[in-house]
């Protein structure tokens, strides 16, 4: 079972954790953040994903033990471990009110520590699984009896920090971009609009040995050459009309950290040879400024057209180009993987509800079919949209349904369907042979599809095992990108 995780130590600073510290990190290879209070905490979750929050309190203090009482409201996934030096201090209530899952007392062991941590992170494992199984015959019984009120499991979901996807194209993607931010090497992100490319990049940077530093962003789209000039490199007062006090710039004031450049592909030729200049050396020269400044400062860019494109028709550096991909990221449309509508649906609503401070219950099985039937050509960003209006049209304590649907898009979902029902099968071939070999190669082409290459429920609903199934898909060369 795979027990690694992200670690919130909240202590104050000091030579008791630096031992422990090394242990979580070197030898579980747990992500360990440390942070010296409750706030810095929850700033840190507030952007990335954390499992797991140790919280110490020293002779006569209870903050440690009040912000994991928080905790258990605002974070109920996170496990909780609580560090202090008198346990005839502390009550059974006071415990069980912040639900921890264990305690220790200080002067701290690093091996009890690393033990009750991997522990923890076990039990958390183990919880998610059996809650997912509990749903899963959950429905599983709602369905054998027609009871259709129950929302269907969607597919397990995995998350990167904020990006929040099922599919293989997705999760090929992450996997990539997870081993990109341990590197220093630039990174150009490209993709339609509403996609996510600024929460990949965000995601990039939070799993970057630059984490600790800022992350600072700028939308170069539609910004005169000066302006941008003065936005990232800065400038001294007085160096053109307005400036009446001299400016940082991002480039400076992210010095050790990162900087997302969205819209890269409209920029001027002019700025391409500065933002060149400054991949290539570092430096920095504010605008009436007289000395260059050198700054260590992380690229990631980001563009909704095709770089590459933009190269061959004369309209962008070929040698910047080369310069910003040093990693290269292809987002995909949503249309190209509808299975992660659900899961992104179910997230959405989740998220909005929470926001709206309505009790929602879930989205039903025949809206997710809906939905997942829609092109979203506005990406993920529309879905977004189209699930917080619908949150916000739902009942308190009830499901979201195809009543809350906007009525354009069920129209969309009804026609496509209808589509695909009366879209006939072809058979192909001159023998017998070829054309039932043929026809079952669509069928199980269409059913895998339809369930989204789930091979467990495509086995099933065609009354084959899992063995005959996987045997037909290397018979038929069945691609799932194909």
């Amino acid at each position: 079972m795979d027990h690694s995780g992200t670690v919130v130590i909240v202590a104050r600073p000091g030579s008791d954790w630096a031992e422990s510290l090394e242990v979580l990190s070197e030898r579980y290879a747990y992500r360990v953040l440390p942070v010296g209070s409750p706030a810095e905490a929850l700033t840190t979750m507030s952007s990335i994903h954390v499992d797991l929050a140790v919280a110490e309190d020293r002779q006569d203090e209870t903050v440690g033990l009040d912000f994991l009482t928080r905790l258990r409201v605002s974070h109920p996934d996170i496990m909780r471990v609580y560090v202090t030096p008198a346990p005839s201090s502390l009550s059974y209530q006071a415990l069980s009110k912040a639900a921890i899952y264990q305690f220790l007392l200080t002067p701290l062991d690093p091996a009890q520590l690393g033990l009750a941590v991997e522990r923890a992170l076990e039990a958390r494992e183990l919880h998610r699984r059996h809650r997912i199984l509990s749903r899963e015959f959950k429905i599983s019984g709602a369905l054998m009896f027609g009871d259709r009120r129950d929302p269907v499991l969607r597919p397990e979901s995995h998350q990167f920090e904020k990006l929040v996807y099922a599919s293989e194209k997705m999760a090929e993607m992450c996997d990539l971009a997870r081993q990109a931010a341990a590197t220093e090497l630039p990174i150009l992100i490209q993709g339609e609009t509403g996609t996510g490319k600024e929460l990949l990049a965000r995601a990039i940077h939070y799993n970057s040995p630059r984490r600790a530093s800022p992350l600072l962003v700028q939308n170069c789209g539609g910004m005169p050459d000066e302006l941008l000039q003065s936005e990232l490199f800065g400038h001294k007062r007085g160096a053109f009309t307005g400036a009446i006090s001299d400016r940082l710039g991002l480039f400076r004031a992210a010095d050790a950290g990162t900087v997302f450049l969205d819209e890269i592909s409209d920029v001027s030729p002019s700025f391409q040879v500065s933002l060149l200049r400054f991949l290539q050396e570092g430096e920095v020269k504010p605008l009436g400024a007289d000395k260059v400044i050198h700054c260590n400062v992380r690229i990631i860019a980001a563009s909704n057209k095709r770089l590459q494109d933009l190269v061959a028709q004369g309209k962008f550096r070929q040698d910047l180009y080369f310069r910003l991909k040093g990693f290269e990221f292809e987002v995909p449309p949503l249309r190209d993987r509808p299975e992660d509508i659900g899961p992104l649906a179910e997230f959405f609503a989740a998220k909005h509800a929470d926001g709206m401070g309505r009790k929602v219950l879930g989205i039903t099985a025949n809206t997710l079919e809906k939905l997942a039937l829609c092109s979203f050509p506005g990406n993920v960003r529309e879905l977004e949209n189209e699930i917080r209006r619908m949150v916000a049209l739902a009942k308190d304590g009830e499901y979201i349904t195809t009543r809350n649907m906007a009525p354009s898009l069920l129209a969309t979902a009804s026609a496509r369907k209808q589509g695909d029902g009366l879209r006939g099968f072809v058979p192909e071939g001159t023998t017998l042979k070829d054309q039932v070999e043929s026809l079952e190669k669509q069928i199980v082409g269409r059913a895998l599809i339809r369930n989204h290459w789930n091979q467990s429920r495509t086995a099933t609903e065609l009354g084959l095992s899992r063995v005959g199934l996987a045997n037909k898909i290397k018979r038929y060369s069945l691609n799932e990108n194909g």
